[in-house]
């Protein structure tokens, strides 16, 4: 009788297979992780958006318009909401935010863009009549 040397056919592929779903279950637990990542990002940009807004509506006694809320937000405005891009009299107030946050996920994921409505670029849509501002989801 000779000895055996090496493995079978056989066990070969129960091998694969057992690695096959060991990588297919980690895998799905890794996707499930991403996306959980994601919503906790979206979530704490929209607490810092949100800040930013009560922010200036505090100091200005309105909200940012949605025509300017970026340059509101990120640079210096006057009590009138003027923007500069510099601090000189009487562009006292900001900047409350040093760059609008990309939206973290989904089909707008990388767009920093605020509008009143979804569209091309938009990342985030903003009421300028209750300063409410969300992500530019389906």
């Amino acid at each position: 009788m000779g000895h055996r040397r090496g493995f079978s056919l056989i066990e070969l592929v129960v091998v694969l297979v057992i690695i096959g779903l060991l990588a297919a279950v980690a895998v799905s637990r890794l996707g499930r992780m991403v996306e959980s990542t994601n919503d906790a990002a979206l979530q704490r940009d929209l607490q810092t958006l949100r800040k930013a807004i009560e922010t200036y509506s505090a100091e200005h006694g309105t909200y940012p318009t949605a025509a300017n809320i970026v340059p509101q937000l990120t640079g210096y405005t006057d009590a009138a909401g003027n923007t500069s891009a510099t601090k000189v009299d009487p562009f006292e107030y900001g900047p409350y935010l040093r760059e609008v946050p990309p939206v973290p996920t989904g089909t707008a994921r990388g767009s920093r863009g605020i509008a009143a409505t979804r569209g091309a670029g938009v990342g985030w849509v903003y009421s300028e009549a209750d300063g409410s501002i969300s992500a530019a989801l389906p």
